[in-house]
């Protein structure tokens, strides 16, 4: 994996570090080809140091099983504060057999530890084999690192007190 890019678009801050951010749970944007053209699909994923992990839907396996070349893009943003966190990746995927311990990984650092609080909707990806569930495991070779952070503006912090949110945790 190399880094093309790692900058901070204004102000003497350090740019923020690569795995913190990719352990935050966030959504990334998977872009790939498809036979109708490009698409765009939102995942949530795990990276372990080398790849990104994800679980493969309906579509995006074949897919990327089709033509693995594919790009990955994540941002934190915050309208009150004005962070604004990029990473932008470009690689290609794997499409694996489905992976339980890997499935459970990823949603713990989206619902929590405590598996008996999870939504039941997502109770048949946990034993998703049956059901034709696969991983896609992303190897990132380039990756663009950006702070683009900004000066929020007076209207953007009174936005949020007018909608009712008052900090990060009801966001």
């Amino acid at each position: 994996m190399k880094i093309v890019e790692s900058r901070v678009s204004s102000g003497g801050r350090a740019i923020f570090d690569l795995d913190e951010i990719l352990a935050r749970p966030l959504y990334a944007h998977l872009a790939h080809n498809s036979d109708q053209g490009l698409r765009e699909s939102p995942v949530w994923f795990h990276w372990d140091g080398e790849a990104i992990w994800i679980i493969g839907g309906t579509s995006f396996p074949a897919n990327l099983e089709r033509d693995p070349r594919c790009a990955l893009g994540i941002v934190d943003w915050d309208l009150v504060t004005g962070l604004s966190h990029h990473v932008g990746m470009r690689g290609k995927a794997e499409v694996l057999p489905f992976d339980g311990a890997m499935v459970k990984t990823i949603f713990r650092r989206y619902f929590g530890p405590d598996e008996a609080d999870w939504d039941s909707r997502f109770d048949d990806a946990t034993t998703g084999e049956e059901a034709g569930v696969r991983m896609v495991r992303f190897s990132p070779e380039t990756v663009v690192i950006r702070d683009q952070s900004y000066k929020p503006t007076r209207w953007a912090r009174q936005e949020r007190l007018r909608s009712g949110e008052h900090d990060q945790s009801t966001r």
